[in-house]
């Protein structure tokens, strides 16, 4: 029987993982601050503030037959490589395909240039400091996934649920989109990753991997999302320069049309995957993800309160504005 250790597993990917994990058999131990969540039944949960000198008491000194860490400050992932990497016989670091420093090719693998670590570090340049301390110390005991966007029930992000819920819940009303032809959506269930990543350190696989579902052009993601949602409305299009004019937001976050992106960036969800495809990973196929993902969105509220996403007032009234604009 493996012996893993998360580093987190009480909120919404971690606990995916543990789930999986222990499906397949293994023991697993779960260390947290524990405000997250819980892990599934079945794992041992140790909490602790990792930010402490003792954090890694009950933890360190044992020989590990997986760690997997999902954190990026460097405090934590330094500290837990001086304490586990040692013992540790493999190694899997959850990092992100924001790392790279350019999102304008389409097609760059993981051989693309990172982001620079500069003195303050945002969320990408984090996490490509993560990346370079743990190859440091781990050398060929490590695995590193970049995943791309991630869906499924629970999500908390609200991102790629946004628009199957909001046509569902406009049924046949309008929905404000953006412009259509400038950008793709690459999407991964986070249960198809949670699979892959058990999969993987089971066998010891190391090295990179963009953990990303195919990609997809946003036309036709809205196109099966309202499909799904039967939605028989009309979706009226919006320009960039306007959006960004009454402070409409890219990608995430409050008022925000999730998923959309900058001509700038449209190589973001264009990078390849070939190399997790031929290592086993295999995303769902669109319209299943859009069919579970809808469940999940009339199972919480299709009028809730969203991280990501415009509400239903903010969407009526824009389109009040553009309608006036153009009459």
């Amino acid at each position: 029987m493996r012996r893993v250790l998360i580093l987190g597993g009480t909120a919404w990917l971690g606990r995916e993982i543990a789930r999986q994990l222990l499906d397949r058999g293994d023991a697993v131990t779960c260390l947290s601050s524990g405000t997250s969540g819980t892990p599934p039944a079945g794992a041992e949960l140790i909490v602790r503030d990792r930010l402490l000198p003792d954090a890694y008491t009950e933890v360190e000194g044992q020989p590990w037959d997986e760690v997997i860490e999902l954190a990026y400050e460097a405090t934590l992932v330094s500290g837990a490589l001086r304490a586990l990497g040692p013992t540790a016989a493999h190694w899997t670091l959850v990092s992100s395909v924001s790392v790279y420093a350019d999102d304008s090719v389409p097609g760059a693998d993981e051989s693309a240039a990172l982001v620079e670590s500069v003195g303050a570090e945002d969320y990408a340049q984090a996490k490509a400091a993560a990346e370079r301390l743990s190859s440091q110390a781990l050398g060929d005991r490590l695995l590193i996934i970049r995943p791309g966007l991630l869906a499924g029930a629970g999500d908390p992000s609200d991102r790629f649920g946004y628009w199957p819920a909001r046509f569902a819940l406009a049924g046949s009303g309008p929905v404000l989109v953006p412009e259509l032809d400038e950008f793709s959506v690459q999407v991964l269930e986070a249960g198809d990753l949670a699979s892959w990543l058990a999969a993987a350190g089971a066998r010891g696989l190391t090295g990179v991997f963009n953990a990303t579902g195919d990609s997809h052009p946003f036309r036709e993601v809205l196109e099966l999302a309202a499909e799904a949602a039967g939605f028989s409305g009309e979706m009226i299009i919006a320009p960039e320069a306007w959006l960004l004019g009454r402070n409409v937001r890219y990608w995430s976050g409050p008022r925000s049309l999730p998923l959309w992106l900058p001509a700038a960036d449209a190589g973001f969800a264009l990078r390849s995957n070939s190399a997790f495809h031929a290592e086993g990973g295999e995303p769902a196929l669109l319209s299943h993800t859009l069919d579970r993902v809808l469940q999940d969105e009339r199972d919480r509220g299709l009028d809730r309160p969203r991280s990501s996403g415009l509400s239903r007032a903010e969407e009526l009234e824009l389109l009040g504005m553009l309608a006036s604009e153009h009459s």
